[in-house]
Formats: structure tokens, C-alpha cells, sequence
């Protein structure tokens, strides 16, 4: 390993003085150039052992397969979309970023919003910069003693909660991972998504945008909100259906909203903008001096722990395994991710416990990494990008999901099988699965019921009665919507009982399920993305 002092750190994009310190204290060479061309970054890479960036320095599998000794990237911020995370794995190249710089300065933007939305503040300040001595058009409302719902209770959410508990606000959380036990550590109601909506006078979201949480609020649940209510978005455009909430504020029935995050940004669409009911940002969120400073000063730390061989977090990917056992689990990878996935959205939140057994060949395997692959895959539904190989484990540990894992040699029908069970507040969930002679990946067992499904695409889980005609019927509102049937099984464990179906679909509509638990002998329908 090299002396540090022969170690040369680049730092190709702009970050504050402070984290550029902090490499120069630890004895690196240190170059700070942030006008390279793509050729001239690529033509020099090669002499460095980091790389620090922000968003400007594009690195792709070209720059990374030149960086003969580079042994880190540092994002002096969240999204790593700007480097080519796969290629950097397979060279064991570590990428880090600094996930937590931001996380302040986001919470006190959403309690600034909400403040501003409650008291008009924006538009009284507008009113008298335009001459006008106005105070009868801007009288707000309290929060003191209001119901706030807050939807995701990672990081921010968290904060939130926190800080505005202390102002007197009764805080109801929705988090398909939030425990009892850890929202009695932090002082508040864990409730469904359907509370949020009926009971909230504020409505502030904390969630990545994933295909669960895009357009989660539209027309049908501002309408269910209560009359007056005011919404809040620091977290991802698109969370609100921007037409529908415009269209819910012009009638009157939603108050405003307070806006930091578009769909497209610049937005494209002004609907909400242009309203005199809505405080709305340029996506400020990280615009602070201290967030900015945060991130350049985290990811210097994490980046020397690295160059130093020392213990370090932060890390979006992992080095590539042994290859005898990246060989050996290969088979397994997708078949964690996909039974991980599908649970998620076969459960009904909380999830407060994960038991994996691995049974048959794959129990003589090492299967630490196999289990934060389905960790991740559970958590992926809600987390979205947020979640990796890297940090699962922690995500899940952070929001009080107990995991246990147990190892048995003898299965019977498989050479190998892995099961999952999954506590909720409500009941248990079982999925087993397996691969085939390909490497596909095949659900064997759902809840009891025994299936032989490929897992892959756009899913139907439904429970019903074991009776005549619930086939048909499905199938009857599956063509009134066009939505093609790829195939179908049916699971039961007696004649006449309960069943489950799943069905293989080529597409999906946001209504599909409500529509079939309108059937007769259907009791639940679930869509699962896979």
C-alpha cells in the first residue's frame, strides 16, 4: 500500500475550502482543477488515487477503465447519477457520496415552508413591497396544537418530526418501515396513508420518487383531505399530481401548498406556480452555505478513511466479492432482490421483522450478501434509489426491522430454496422461491399456497374464493381494461376455501386493484412491479 504522502487526490468539480483542507492536513497531494475537458480528464486519471466530485464531472466507464489507480470517487452530495457506479465495481473502484450534509438544511426549508404557508408570508411580503397596506388578506392559521402527517420517516422526515413536536404539532408518520418501538422513541402516531389523508391539517412527504410514490397524491386524495388542508413538498417532484392539486386549490378545498421540487426542473409546468395560494422555491433544499460546506467536508472524511484503509461509510456500491463466491451465489442474486421486492408489496405496512431461511445447496453458501440483496429489494419499493447493497442493512436497522437468518441443509423438491417471512403489525407473510435450470427466477409458494410463477414484469395477487365464475369475472374487468393476461395460476389448499391467484400481466392501470376487489369473492388485490 502507498505512503500517503505519495497519494494524490482530484478534486475536478468546485467544493468549499474546508474539504479541500481536510485532504491537504491528511499529507495527500492535492490538484483542485474543475475546467478539464472529458478528454484531458481521462488522458490524466490515471496518476490519481481519488476522485472528488459534484455533478459537473461526468464519469463513465471510459474515464473509470483509464484510472489504472484510483481507489475512490467521492459525490460531494446524494445522487451519484453522474458516475458510471457499475463500471467502478467491477474494477473495485469505491464510490461514496455524502448522503447526510443536506439533511438539515432540507428539514428547516420544510418547517420554513410550512410557516410560510400557514401565516401567507410570501404573498403579505409581495403585497406591501407593491405599496399596499393589506392586513385583512393574509390572516393565517396556528400550528400549534394542528395535526401534521408526514410521509417517509427516513433522515428528514425524522428531523422534522422532531422539531416540530417541539411546536406543538400532534405528528402522524406513515412509513411502510416504521415500528412501533421506534415511533414511541420518537414521539409519534404511526399511522396508515389513509390516515394521513382524512386526518391532516399539514401534509409534508419525505420520500424518494419511485413507481409507488409517483402521482401517490391526486385528485381522489385531495378530495378525501380535509377542507383547508396545506401541503408541503422538499423531497421529489412529482410525489403531488401537480394538475389535480392545482385544480383541489382553485376549488377551495385544499389551501395551498408549498413547493421546492418539481417534475421537471425548470418546470415545465406552471399550474402551481402561477397560483397566489402557493409558496414555491427553485429546489433550495441543499442551498445552504453550511449543506454545502456538510457535504465537501463528509466526503473528504470518508474518502481519506479509504485512501487510509480504514473503516469508512457512505459507500453506493461494494468491491467485487471473492470471485469463487460471487461464482458460487451468482445464481441467487437476482432470485433475493425479486423475493425482497415482491414482499414489499405483498405486505400490508408496517413491516416490524424479516426471518430468511436459505435451505437445500445454498445454505452451504455464504449468504451475508444474498441477505442484503433482498434487504435492499425490500426496501426499494419506498426508498428507491436511496437504497443499496452498501447501506440496506443499516436502512433497515435505522427503522427497527429485525432481521434473523437461518440456514437448513435438508429440502425436499429443490436443490436449493429460499424463504421469507415477514411480520407486520397485522399477521405474517410467507414467499419462497427458487431458480430454475436457466437461472430463472421462480415463486414457488405464496403464504401456504403453491405456485410455480416466473417472477418477472407487472404482477396480480389476489385473494378470493375458491368458487365458480372469480376467474371469469377477473378476467372479464382485466379486457374491460385492456390489460392483457400473460398467464395465470391459481393456489388452494382445500376445495371451496380460500384461494390465491396470480396473474402475469403485459401492463398495468393506478385503478387495477380497487377495481377488482369490486368483484364478488375477491377480498384483496395487490399490483407488484417487479
Amino acid at each position: 500500500m502507498k505512503e500517503v504522502a505519495e497519494m494524490k487526490v482530484l478534486i475536478s468539480d468546485p467544493i468549499t475550502a474546508a474539504g479541500v483542507e481536510l485532504f491537504k492536513q491528511a499529507g495527500f497531494e492535492v490538484e483542485v482543477k474543475t475546467d478539464h475537458t472529458k478528454e484531458e480528464l481521462i488522458a490524466k486519471i490515471k496518476n490519481y488515487d481519488a476522485l472528488i466530485v459534484r455533478s459537473q464531472t461526468k464519469v463513465g466507464a471510459d474515464m473509470i477503465a483509464a484510472a489504472e489507480n484510483l481507489k475512490v470517487i467521492g459525490r460531494a452530495g446524494v445522487g451519484v447519477d453522474n458516475v458510471d457506479v457499475e463500471a467502478a465495481t467491477k474494477k473495485g473502484i469505491i464510490v461514496l457520496n455524502a448522503p447526510d450534509g443536506n439533511t438539515v438544511s432540507t428539514t428547516e426549508l420544510t418547517i420554513a415552508m410550512l410557516l410560510a404557508l400557514a401565516r401567507n408570508i410570501p404573498q403579505a411580503h409581495g403585497s406591501l413591497k407593491g405599496g399596499a397596506w393589506d392586513r385583512k388578506s393574509f390572516t393565517g392559521v396556528e400550528i400549534n396544537g394542528k395535526t401534521l402527517g408526514i410521509v417517509g420517516m427516513g433522515r428528514i422526515g425524522t428531523e422534522v418530526a422532531k422539531r416540530m413536536i417541539g411546536m406543538g404539532m400532534n405528528i402522524l408518520a406513515f412509513d411502510p418501515f416504521l415500528t412501533q418501538e421506534r415511533a414511541n422513541s420518537l414521539g409519534v402516531n404511526p399511522v396508515t396513508l389513509d390516515k394521513i389523508i382524512t386526518d391532516s391539517d399539514f401534509i409534508t412527504v419525505h420520500t424518494p420518487l419511485t413507481a409507488e410514490t409517483k402521482g401517490l397524491f391526486g385528485a381522489k386524495e385531495f378530495a378525501r383531505m380535509k377542507k383547508g388542508v396545506r401541503l408541503i413538498n422538499c423531497a421529489r417532484g412529482g410525489i403531488y399530481d401537480e394538475p389535480a392539486l392545482a385544480e383541489a386549490i382553485r376549488s377551495g378545498h385544499v389551501a395551498g401548498a408549498a413547493i421546492d421540487v418539481y417534475p421537471t426542473e425548470p418546470p415545465a409546468e406552471r399550474c402551481l406556480i402561477d397560483l397566489p395560494q402557493t409558496v414555491v422555491t427553485p429546489h433550495l433544499g441543499a442551498s445552504t452555505r453550511e449543506a454545502q460546506e456538510n457535504v465537501a467536508v463528509d466526503v473528504a472524511i470518508e474518502v481519506i478513511k479509504v485512501l487510509k484503509g480504514e473503516p469508512f461509510k457512505n459507500a453506493v456500491n461494494l468491491p467485487p466479492l471473492r470471485p469463487e463466491v460471487r461464482s458460487a451465489i451468482q445464481p441467487f442474486m437476482g432470485l433475493m432482490e425479486i423475493v425482497g421486492k415482491f414482499a414489499a408489496q405483498l405486505a400490508t405496512p408496517p413491516i416490524s421483522k424479516l426471518d430468511i431461511s436459505y435451505l437445500g445447496e445454498v445454505s452451504k453458501l455464504e449468504t451475508s450478501y444474498l441477505s442484503t440483496l433482498l434487504i435492499k429489494g425490500l426496501l426499494q419499493p419506498s426508498l428507491g434509489d436511496e437504497v443499496n447493497q452498501v447501506n440496506a442493512m443499516f436502512l433497515a436497522r435505522e427503522r427497527g426491522l429485525k432481521i434473523t437468518e437461518s440456514k437448513i441443509q435438508d429440502v425436499s423438491g429443490y436443490a436449493s430454496l429460499i424463504k421469507l417471512t415477514v411480520t407486520t403489525g397485522q399477521r405474517t407473510y410467507t414467499i419462497s422461491g427458487t431458480v430454475g435450470e436457466n437461472n430463472e427466477v421462480r415463486i414457488i409458494e405464496i403464504d401456504g399456497y403453491h405456485f410455480d410463477i416466473d417472477a418477472q414484469g407487472n404482477m396480480i395477487v389476489i385473494n378470493h374464493s375458491d368458487e365458480p365464475g372469480v376467474i371469469g369475472e377477473v378476467g372479464t374487468i382485466l379486457g374491460q381494461l385492456k390489460i392483457n393476461i400473460a398467464s395465470m395460476q391459481v393456489g388452494r389448499k382445500e376445495q371451496g376455501g380460500n384461494a390465491v391467484m396470480v396473474i402475469n400481466v403485459d401492463s398495468v392501470e393506478p385503478e387495477i386493484a380497487a377495481k377488482l376487489e369490486k368483484a364478488k369473492k375477491v377480498s384483496k388485490a395487490r399490483v407488484i412491479y417487479l
